[in-house]
């Protein structure tokens, strides 16, 4: 049986920094422009904890999509294994 080895894929230190310093510049964004917002402190309130719901609601919508797809690569390498397994115990000369 052949053993096959999974690549794990890592984001560079680069990436990982760019990814971090964009969430951070997009919150400072958003955060100054509700403060100087021409409005009542409830509306600028309104704002602020919408923000913080679709911050909360994103990074939930992204674990649950990784969480499927590891589990999806998780059942495609049962199914392999259990190929390969059949495949080497198949034998063609073998008389039936």
């Amino acid at each position: 049986m052949s053993e096959t080895t999974s690549v794990k894929q890592q984001s560079t230190a680069a990436f990982y920094g760019q990814a971090v310093a964009s969430f951070g510049v997009a919150m400072g964004a958003v955060a100054i422009g509700i403060y100087f917002l021409d409005a009542d402190a409830w509306v600028r309130g309104f704002f602020a904890i919408g923000v913080l719901y679709l911050v909360t609601s994103a990074f939930t919508l992204a674990k649950v999509i990784r969480d499927r797809q590891e589990a999806g690569q998780i059942i495609s390498r049962v199914d392999q294994a259990r190929l390969e397994k059949i495949l080497a115990e198949h034998d063609p000369f073998r008389n039936q």
